[in-house]
């Protein structure tokens, strides 16, 4: 198997997590929280979501979908430009609220697409481009990419935990 075989197998399983998780929720679920500085399903899967679009499309010098596919204006959130969860106030995160999960999944499902894309056409040696010199050592391609479905499954994780919640009613 191929590296960029197994990190799109890894992107697979963030798919598969996401769509568990938001699959038949209400929304009266999906934005409820489990206290007042807690993140609720909405925002931890739109988070997830935004963060991929963000980091992937840097990588591949792409536009991220999220403005390129007009889903700010179509989420419509009072959120800054450019917004990615990362650093919200309870605030921010209680502004991501959804009227159901459609629009999360089919936001997830555009950015998990050109993120396939993406990682499909890549060879190995693409894994060893470095993408941030901010760090030390500087991070590589596949790094990135790895960070990315690490931080994605945690936080769908996060979200799966957080329904369970709900649904027994805590």
């Amino acid at each position: 198997m191929k590296a960029t075989e197994v990190i799109a197998d890894g992107f697979g399983r963030v798919r598969e997590v996401v769509h568990e998780v938001v699959g038949g929720l209400p929304a009266h679920r999906l934005n409820a929280r489990a206290g007042p500085a807690a993140n609720s399903v909405a925002w931890l899967v739109w988070h997830l979501t935004r963060v991929q679009d963000d980091h992937v499309a840097d990588a591949a010098e792409l536009p991220q979908v999220w403005d390129a596919q007009g889903w700010a204006d179509r989420f419509g959130f009072a959120l800054p430009a450019g917004s990615t969860g990362y650093g919200h106030t309870p605030r921010q995160a209680g502004a991501v609220s959804v009227g159901s999960g459609e629009p999360l999944l089919e936001y997830f499902e555009a950015v998990h697409a050109q993120t396939l894309r993406f990682v499909r056409g890549l060879t190995a040696a693409d894994l060893d481009r470095v993408v941030d010199e901010g760090w030390d050592p500087p991070v590589t391609l596949g790094v990135r990419l790895v960070s990315v479905v690490s931080d994605d499954l945690q936080h769908a994780g996060q979200a799966a935990y957080v329904r369970g919640l709900l649904e027994r009613g805590r």
